[in-house]
């Protein structure tokens, strides 16, 4: 009875396809992060794309779910697809989170904190993207993978650095004469520190990865 079970179920989903797809939307987004920032374009365009990007992943999130669900042979543990495009997901969510505050709040100009921040996010989305199709052929190419996980994790710890020294101009300019714009800037400063968290998170859970299957 169980071989029969066996035989109806797919062998092999395309994990691979859907993880690069995946790192595409985080691509995308991460660059319309930094336009949004940078004000490469008009804001309303920026925040578009990061939702149009956001939605395409969950689509893709959800295929990878349902995929699992289905497939018998997996090119590695379930938990370990899974958790890697949960936290995939989380970095794109924080980006759509990112781009909604700054939305809600009509911030049209950032500090060059906040634009050396949103540099290291397209930076990271692309070192995510790098490292997708690497892990079709994971002991070949472990130790490639693990040079691109850690100039993420660089990245991220970079980061916590410019987002206290940020945080810092910010108390200096508003202090007490305007505490609502330190508390925006702050906020703001949150959400793109979480993305970089996000996008460590990702690199962590490669390496688990490449450790497991090299």
């Amino acid at each position: 009875m169980f071989g029969w079970f066996q035989r109806l179920l797919p062998h092999q989903g395309d994990f691979f396809g859907m993880f690069e797809a995946h790192a595409a939307t985080l691509v995308a987004a991460g660059e319309a992060m930094g336009k949004l920032v940078d004000g490469g374009r008009p804001n309303k365009e920026c925040i578009a794309e990061i939702e149009h990007r956001e939605h395409e992943a969950d689509d893709i999130i959800r295929n990878v779910l349902t995929t699992v669900r289905k497939t018998f042979l997996t090119p590695f543990d379930r938990g370990a697809i899974t958790s890697l495009i949960a936290a995939m997901d989380d970095a794109i969510d924080e980006m759509h989170s990112a781009a909604t505050a700054i939305d809600l709040y009509e911030i049209e100009s950032f500090e060059p904190e906040m634009r050396d921040m949103a540099q290291m996010i397209v930076q990271a989305a692309h070192l995510t993207a790098e490292a997708m199709p690497l892990m079709r052929e994971i002991t070949r190419n472990g130790a490639r993978i693990h040079t691109i996980t850690e100039k993420i994790v660089g990245l991220e710890g970079q980061a916590d650095e410019v987002h206290a020294a940020g945080l810092k101009r910010a108390f200096k300019a508003y202090g007490e004469s305007s505490v609502m714009n330190f508390i925006v800037a702050r906020e703001i400063y949150k959400h793109l520190e979480r993305i970089t968290d996000a996008f460590e998170d990702v690199a962590n859970e490669i390496d688990g990865i490449v450790i497991d299957h090299s």
